[in-house]
């Protein structure tokens, strides 16, 4: 039986790393507790869907393919240490690259809501976690001789109890994004006691966060021998510069599998065609569009903020028109491609949309940009 990811990563997070988490990011232990909580089974629920499709598996595995052996005290070093910067910043371009930057910035706004720290320290917070949470991933495909195909299996077989991982709080900001489907949760609160390294910590005090971690290496020591080595060199030696020089697509993690569609589940940027055309990657522009829109949309709740919003939506709307301008040149299969993508992310969108008109005063200020909008995405979903 596979180990529980979460509790995995866990593992490596004990008090004392904890602690000097909340040091670097200059904010209360407990606070950083309840948002390293959060954001482990967020990540891995992000990396869950990016290998929902071939071309989302492929370039997760490819990421976990960088890693070069290194030592466990020098990467403990590095956070809080000279070498900080360089681990934030390289763990930042890893979750960047894979989930879309738009799409990152909205799971570092979630959880800034819900533990209550601000976006920068959010954010830093990621990019200090996502080498932690790639290395143990890594280490999990080399020790049970995963390909592909099997890493994908590993994170699938796992979405589930990973979902319900996340505390209910950080959830509804979540859901309420468009980044988790509320239906994977439904049994958040009965697997709670299942999944305690992972959700039970966000308001653990230390004590049961070195129990939670004692039993997860208890019951997975076998496959967790080996703790994610692969990150200090990661992070100083290669993968910067990787992550700067090597093309990639990048892939909004948090959506769905195209192949099987949940309905109401918006799924974008992870379609397997090369939808390029004169070296312009049409899937990004979709990819940065529909990030744009799930991390502005929520913030309308006002007309104040309806008006501060317009010109992200016009600027959201445009690429799309870049996109329609360029989609007559595809293939017929790349067509279909283009259209599968956009129709699969339209429903959460209408959603969105839907949910900001319903705000009193603001259909007058944003009913005619969000029209046009939707216009837009209509037109794309049956080309």
């Amino acid at each position: 039986m596979a180990a529980n990811l979460v509790s995995v990563v866990m593992q490596f997070l004990a008090p004392d790393m904890i602690a000097k988490i909340a040091s670097v990011l200059g904010i209360d232990r407990n606070v950083a507790q309840k948002a390293i909580g959060g954001a482990i089974p967020a990540l891995l629920a992000g990396l869950a869907d990016v290998t929902a499709t071939p071309q989302g598996a492929r370039q997760l595995s490819s990421s976990l393919a960088q890693q070069q052996p290194g030592s466990l005290d020098l990467l403990k070093s590095l956070i809080g240490g000279s070498g900080q910067n360089n681990l934030a910043e390289t763990g930042s371009n890893m979750l960047s690259g894979l989930f879309g930057g738009g799409a990152l910035d909205t799971i570092a706004q979630s959880i800034g809501k819900f533990a209550g720290i601000d976006g920068q320290a959010s954010k830093s917070l990621l990019g200090m976690l996502g080498p932690v949470v790639l290395g143990t991933l890594g280490q999990q495909q080399r020790s049970a001789g995963l390909d592909t195909n099997g890493l994908a299996s590993l994170l699938g077989s796992q979405k589930d109890q990973i979902v319900a991982a996340i505390p209910s709080g950080l959830a509804d900001h979540l859901a309420s994004a468009g980044l988790i489907d509320r239906a994977a949760g439904v049994a958040r609160s009965g697997a709670a006691a299942a999944s305690a390294a992972g959700s039970g910590i966000a308001g653990a005090s230390e004590r049961t966060i070195a129990s939670a971690s004692r039993a997860a290496q208890a019951t997975t020591s076998a496959a967790s021998s080996q703790l994610p080595y692969w990150l200090v060199a990661v992070a100083i030696l290669g993968a910067l510069a990787w992550y700067v020089f090597q093309p990639r697509t990048e892939t909004v993690a948090e959506l769905p599998r195209p192949a099987a569609v949940q309905p109401g589940t918006a799924t974008v940027g992870l379609a397997p065609s090369d939808l390029t055309i004169g070296g312009v990657s049409l899937t990004n522009k979709v990819n940065s569009s529909v990030g744009t829109l799930r991390s502005v949309l929520p913030t309308i709740t006002d007309v104040a903020s309806a008006q501060a919003a317009i010109p992200k939506l016009r600027e959201a709307t445009a690429q799309l028109n870049e996109v329609s301008d360029l989609a007559g040149k595809l293939s017929p299969e790349g067509k279909s491609a283009l259209a599968k993508l956009i129709a699969t992310a339209k429903p959460t969108i209408n959603q969105m949309c839907d949910n900001v008109l319903a705000v009193p005063g603001v259909g007058d200020v944003a009913k005619p940009t969000i029209d046009e909008l939707r216009r837009k995405i209509e037109t794309l979903s049956r080309s």
